[in-house]
Parts: C-alpha cells; structure tokens; sequence
C-alpha cells in the first residue's frame, strides 16, 4: 500500500460516516420543539412533500438509475449528449419579409424555425417563404391551425421539386385537434389523424401529431396535472389510430410532445425526465416491434403564464432558469420567449436576447456536452420518481373516466385545473407564491405607457360560439395585480397620483422593518411611496404627511408603542387614511374602537387589501 492510500484511509477514519438517525437527531434538537414538518417539509402544490434533504438511501431503489443515456426508460435523454435546437418562432404576415428574418436568425445561430402562418400561402408564396431555407440542415416546424392538410401538401410538393433528402427532413406541422378542443371547446373528428400520418410517412423524422401539455401549464395547472392530462391526450391520439388500423411504431414517432417550464427550477428539470419514462413505459405496453420508437421527442418552452407586464426586464431572469430546467431536463428543441411578448409582438431586441440566452448556454455553459447533468442527484432523482408517481395517478384518474374526450366533457379536467390556478391565484394574492416586480418588489417609480383595454387583464377565452365543453383559459398568474397597478396608472393620467406616506416613530428596528415592508405593500398597487428616517412625534409627523398632501398615513413603529402613537395620529390626521403596520394583538380592539381599522401584515391578503384602499381613493 503506497502512501497516499495510507493517507487517504486515515482522512477519512477523522470522518466518519454519519447515519441519517443521527443527523435528524440534531435536526429535531436544533427546531427546539418546533414541528419538524411544519418548518422543514414543503409541500408542493403538485401534492409532493420535499424534505430538507436527501441522501444516497432515497435512491437506492429507483429502478431508472440503472439506464444509461439513450437506453430504455429514456430517463436520461435520447442521446449520448445533450445537444437540442434552439427554435425561433417568425409571425408571417408577408413572406417575403418572413423569408428575409428567417435566413437572418439562421445565421445568428437558430437551429430549428417555427412558421407562424396567419393566412394559407400559395404555393407560390411558400416557395418564397422558404426560398434559400437549407431544409436538410435544420428543423422546420408549421403553425398553421386548421389549415394543416394544405400546409404540408404545398410543404410535400416543394420538397419533391426541390428533390431533397426526405429521411434528412425534421421538424413538424401542428395538427392538434385535442389542443384546438381543449380551447376552443369544439370536438373535432380524429379521422385526419390517419391521413395526416401516412401522407407523411416517408419524412420519418416529420413529427405531425403534437401534444400540448403547455396549454394546461399556462391555465394555471400543476407539473403533475400538466405531465398527466399530457400523456392522457397522446392516448387519446394512440388509441384511435390503433383502432384504425396504424401500429405502435408507426405513430409514435409522429408524435412531439410540448411542455411549458416556469420558475420552479428543479420541479421543472425532473418533470421532463419523468415524461420519458412515462412516456416509454406507455409505449412498451403496446408491444412495439422497435423499442427505439418509445423515445419521446420533447419541445420546451418557457412559460407564459409567470411573465409579467411591470418590470418585464425580470422575464429575461424568468427565461433563463426555465430555458436552464428545460435543457437540463432533456428537451430536444427549445423556444425561449421575448420578454416582451406578454405585452406585444416581440421587438428585435427581445428576440436577440432569447435567442442569446439559448446560445449562451450552448456555447459558455457547455449544457449540451454531458447527457444528463442531473443525473445521480439524490434530491432530482427523488424527484423524478415522485413526479412520474403522481403523474400516472392523474392519467389513471383520467382514463377512469373514460379517457381524455370523455374527460373533457364530463369537465374533469377542467374543473381540476381551475382548482389548481384558484388555490394559486390566492397565493399570489397572499404573497405566498411571489412575483417579482409585480407582487413583492415592484419598482416604485414606474408607469406603464401602454394602452391596455380591460380584455388584456382577463384569461383569455378562444371558445367558439358552437362550443360543445368548457375550454381551458390560459392566463398570466400577474394579471390581478398588473389590472390593479394599472387603475392607478390611468387614475394617475387626470388626478394625483395617491402617496402612502410612512409615519416612522420610535424602536428603531421595527419602525424601519415596518416600513420597508408598507412601502412594497403600497407600491405594489402603483401608489406614491414616501419613506421618513423618523419623527419625535405624532404631531411633527402628521405635519409632515399634511405638507406631502399624502392620502394614505401609515404608522411603522412597534406594538408597544402604537396605541398612543395611533390615538394622537388619529385626533390630528383630518381625512388621511390610517393604517397600521404589523398585528399588534394584544391591543387590536381598543384602536378599532378609536376608529383605526386599517392593518397591513404578513397575512394580509394584498390583492384584496390594495383594491379597497383604491376604493377608498375613488380609484375604479
């Protein structure tokens, strides 16, 4: 034995392994007889309970660590490396024009275009919409609604004139007749399904029937709602072919699944490894003849519905977590969102900036050069499992009520992920899920300049006057608050704009907390903020709140002291309305039968709470 064995077994006899009983034991010393699932168990809205931490004994038995990448279940991607496209979307309106952008990013570094087709081209136009395009190098994907049958013919009709390699195409059309129903509320035959797949037979790498899991993401569901109801729709797909007649391997690599990431970093990276192992093992059901065509074909993009109207620079922030997740995770090809495409048609600037944050992950991060760069991670590998285990309670759950159509009639999908977005929504309100920006730390000087009618504030509703179901409402998790701000802003234009004004007193450490937290409190609902150092007296701070015309008088001192402070500021405050920061319990009746009723705190609802003030105010 040479002498750094000698010295490594001695390193390691200093330390010992440490049991998990004996870690806990400390944990439960440390809480000091707080409840240890209280503090240290989160609870997830996906109905997970996520431990402080894990160790390699929460692993042990997962059966997907044995896969290697690019073998059966599929975990741990498709390939030997973690390459993806990085798509760009272009609206086409004149194609000439789309044309022109299409060849520009391509050069900047897109790997796979998306064809927003507003209007059905001829094929004359087609061929100048794709004129100069190298279609055997990268991936073309056709967003055309219902207009796919004479989309991919003048697509088919191209490409033999053109006499390109058919096996080298890749990309997609979207046929989604699940998607249009599930937002539309129309349910259109199937029977095209068959025709849309055979006469795409000889593009095998030509994916023609799309699954959109992030149509349930961005209505507000959960990643084990979105997976779930996911994989129950590409069921749907599955079993009314096969009973056409197409086999396994004939379908299922036609099929592209498109899954949104939101900010929920690590949930987001093991919901798409948990899709391919659902996904796989569905698929091995079906006895397929080439276990190769149980490979699901992921498409990431990021989330629409956390992005935000105020401060919209954070999106950037947003996009690049969840572009991060979604890598990791696995995608095959991504789509990063402007900034700016909540409000608008994305600028240039916008775009330049997604499509960078993709190219920086490639080419300075390296992500696409090690398969699986989560693997072996105790907490993401539990992860996983947990989110494939509740996932497949939300598929069966939907197959027992006879499958995904039938699910959507009978409005169980519906009403779950309405459940879902209402318990969030309410957390939003509560602060207790934060927006940045928008909820919790808004910018307190800014305005927006846009015109917005109330229509923009709501979900937006696609449901078609012949509507047979409900349809989802995809929405933005913002829009309560940003309609709120919004008020201001326009109350803002023709009067004065309401300040809060912070009458600090007293214990220095509370006065100042408090007042930190009131000034985000009001700004959240675009209100003039005004912050003091502190002032000897009721007197001299009303004063002061009188000559800033201030509407809204906040009292940020502590508990001990606020009655006093709170009867004086009352006797000398006029018309101002008082508020007090903090709970101070002991002491709540007697100010409320001095008239003070208004208190902001941690538990507030700030939604609810700001929209009275606006009332208050004469704010509509």
């Amino acid at each position: 034995m040479d002498s750094k064995e000698i010295n490594s077994k001695k390193l390691f006899q200093e330390f010992p392994e440490v049991s998990t009983s004996e870690w806990e034991e400390i944990i439960t010393k440390d809480l000091k007889g707080a409840d240890y699932n209280k503090k240290l168990i989160w609870k997830t809205n996906e109905g997970i309970n996520v431990k402080p931490y894990y160790r390699a004994e929460d692993i042990e038995n997962l059966d997907h660590l044995k896969a290697k990448p690019g073998q059966f279940p599929f975990v741990r991607g498709n390939k030997q490396e973690n390459s993806w496209l990085v798509r760009q979307d272009i609206y086409v309106e004149e194609v000439k024009e789309a044309n022109k952008k299409a060849l520009e990013v391509l050069n900047r570094g897109v790997e796979s275009l998306g064809f927003i087709l507003l209007d059905v081209p001829s094929l004359e136009q087609f061929r100048d919409l794709l004129n100069g395009i190298a279609l055997e190098e990268i991936e073309i994907n056709l967003i055309c609604g219902s207009h796919f049958k004479e989309i991919l013919e003048s697509f088919l009709l191209i490409l033999k004139e053109k006499e390109a390699n058919l096996e080298a195409i890749k990309g997609s059309i979207s046929f989604n007749p699940l998607t249009e129903a599930s937002l539309t509320g129309v349910i259109e035959d199937l029977g095209d399904a068959k025709q849309i797949l055979e006469s795409s037979k000889n593009l095998p790498y030509f994916r023609t029937l799309l699954v959109h899991g992030s149509i349930f993401h961005n209505s507000g569901s959960t990643a084990v709602e979105e997976l779930g109801f996911a994989l129950a729709m590409a069921t749907e797909y599955i079993n009314q072919l096969t009973d056409e007649g197409l086999t396994i391997d004939e379908i299922a690599p036609k099929m592209k699944f498109e899954f949104a990431s939101g900010s929920n970093y690590f949930m987001e990276i093991a919901k798409i490894r948990a899709a391919r192992i659902l996904w796989a093992k569905m698929i091995e059901a079906y006895k397929p003849k080439n276990i190769e065509v149980a490979k699901m074909f992921v498409h990431g993009t990021t989330s629409n519905w956390n992005k935000t109207v105020y401060d919209p620079y954070v999106n950037m922030l947003r996009t690049t977590t969840e572009a991060m997740s979604s890598v990791i995770g696995g995608a095959d090809s991504l789509t990063v969102n402007a900034f700016d495409e909540s409000y608008q048609i994305p600028e240039e600037f916008g775009e330049r900036i997604a499509r960078n944050q993709q190219l920086l992950l490639k080419e300075e991060s390296y992500l696409d050069k090690v398969a699986d760069p989560s693997a072996g991670s105790y907490y993401i590998e539990t992860l996983t499992a947990s989110i494939a285990e509740e996932a497949w309670k939300i598929f069966l759950a939907t197959e027992e009520k006879g499958g995904f159509i039938k699910a959507m009639s009978s409005n169980f999908i519906q009403d779950t992920i309405k459940a879902t977005a209402q318990k969030r929504d309410m957390d939003i309100a509560n602060r207790k899920e934060i927006f940045l920006g928008t909820n919790q730390f808004p910018n307190f000087t800014e305005k927006s300049e846009l015109d917005f009618d109330d229509s923009f504030f709501e979900s937006a509703d696609l449901a078609d006057e012949n509507a047979e179901i409900e349809t989802l409402k995809p929405y933005r998790g913002a829009q309560a608050f940003e309609a709120m701000r919004y008020k201001t802003d326009l109350f803002s234009t023709e009067n004065k704009r309401p300040l809060a004004f912070m009458l600090t007193f007293g214990n220095l450490g509370m006065r100042k907390a408090r007042a930190s937290f009131a000034s985000n409190f009001f700004a959240c609902a675009g209100f003039e903020v005004q912050d003091n150092n502190g002032f000897k007296t009721a007197e001299e701070g009303v004063k002061a709140a009188q000559e800033a015309n201030a509407e809204i008088i906040v009292l940020c001192s502590s508990d001990d002291e606020y009655m006093d402070l709170a009867t004086e500021v009352k006797k000398l405050s006029g018309d101002a309305i008082i508020v007090i920061a903090g709970y101070p319990k002991a002491i709540m009746d007697d100010l409320k039968s001095q008239g003070i009723e208004n208190f902001i705190h941690v538990r507030s609802n700030v939604l609810e709470s700001l929209s009275e003030y606006q009332n208050k105010l004469g704010i509509k």
